[in-house]
C-alpha cells in the first residue's frame, strides 16, 4: 500500500507566544515549531500499517524552520521516502492554500491511503483533511481512532460522542482525519534520528502556486485582556439564589 501522511508544524504551546508588530500574526522570529500531534498520530498509524501488510510511507511537510528534523525523525521511525514542499511557508498560513498545495504534491505521488491529523490547534479556517480530500476528490472520514486490513477491506473505527464508536469500510483511495493511533506515537532515540540523518534523504519539491481562496482574513489578533465585569455573590444560599435570578432578569436571560 503507499501512504502519503501530509504533516503541519504548529508554534509549541510551552513556549510563549508575541504578536508580531502587523497585530494579525504570530511572531516567528523566535517562535519554536513542533510536529502537529494528531499528525504524528496519523504518521504511526501510517508505519503501523506498513509494518503489518507492506508497502511505502512517504511524509510530506511544508518547508518551514526545523522542518528537517521532523522529516529525518519520521525515517528513523520507519518512513521511506521524505518530502519538503518549499515555498508552502509564503502560503500565508492559510490551510486553504496549503491544502490546494498539497493536493498537487500528493497526486504526484498517486497514493492509495492519506493520512491527516484531524485538526491542529492552529486551524482557524478549517482542517486539512476535508480541504485536502476535496481538492483529490477522495472520501473522507475524520476522528478515526483505529486503522486494519480485514478481509481485504479497510476498515476504520470512528469515534462519536458518548463513547460510541462506529466500523466503516472504505473504498480507497480516501483521506482519513487520525485522532488517534493504535498505539501511542512510538519514540526513537537521538542516536537513530543522527543514523537517520547520514542515511536518508529529503527530497526538496516547490510548492504550486495557488490561491488562498475561501480563507478568513484575520482583522486583529490579541491577547485576553483583563477586565473588571465579574460580579461575586455573597450571603446565604436563597440570598444567592434571589440575587443569581435579579441578574440574569437584568441581562435578559429571563
Amino acid at each position: 500500500m503507499n501512504i502519503v501522511v501530509p504533516v503541519k508544524l504548529v508554534p509549541d504551546l510551552v513556549e510563549e507566544l508575541n504578536i508580531d508588530s502587523s497585530g494579525v500574526s504570530l511572531d516567528t522570529e523566535w517562535i519554536r515549531l513542533i510536529i502537529n500531534e494528531f499528525d504524528d498520530h496519523a504518521l504511526e498509524q501510517a508505519i503501523l500499517l506498513k509494518e503489518r501488510g507492506g508497502g511505502q510511507v512517504t511524509v510530506i511537510a511544508p518547508g518551514v524552520e526545523g522542518v528537517d528534523d521532523v522529516l529525518y525523525t519520521a525515517a528513523a521511525k520507519g518512513v521511506d521516502r521524505l518530502v519538503k514542499l518549499e515555498g508552502a511557508a509564503e502560503l500565508g498560513g492559510s490551510n486553504h492554500s496549503l491544502s490546494r498545495a498539497l493536493a498537487v504534491a500528493v497526486q504526484e505521488i498517486g497514493p492509495d491511503l492519506v493520512l491527516t491529523g484531524v485538526q491542529a490547534h492552529n486551524d482557524l479556517d478549517g482542517s486539512v483533511g476535508p480541504l485536502l480530500a476535496e481538492h483529490l476528490g477522495f472520501p473522507y472520514v475524520g476522528y478515526i481512532a483505529g486503522v486494519e486490513w480485514k478481509d481485504g477491506k479497510l476498515v476504520v473505527r470512528k469515534e462519536y460522542p458518548a463513547g460510541l464508536v462506529a466500523e466503516m469500510e472504505v473504498t480507497l483511495p480516501a483521506v482519513l482525519g487520525i485522532q488517534a493511533a493504535e498505539k501511542p506515537p512510538r519514540y526513537v532515540a537521538v542516536s537513530k534520528i543522527r543514523q537517520a540523518m547520514q542515511t536518508a534523504s529529503i527530497t526538496s519539491q516547490q510548492a504550486a502556486a495557488v490561491d488562498s481562496s475561501g480563507a478568513p482574513g484575520v482583522t486583529r489578533m490579541f491577547k485576553p485582556e483583563t477586565a473588571k465585569r465579574a460580579t461575586m455573590l455573597e450571603g446565604g444560599p436563597d440570598e444567592v439564589a434571589v440575587r443569581l435570578v435579579e441578574v440574569l432578569k437584568e441581562a435578559g436571560v429571563l
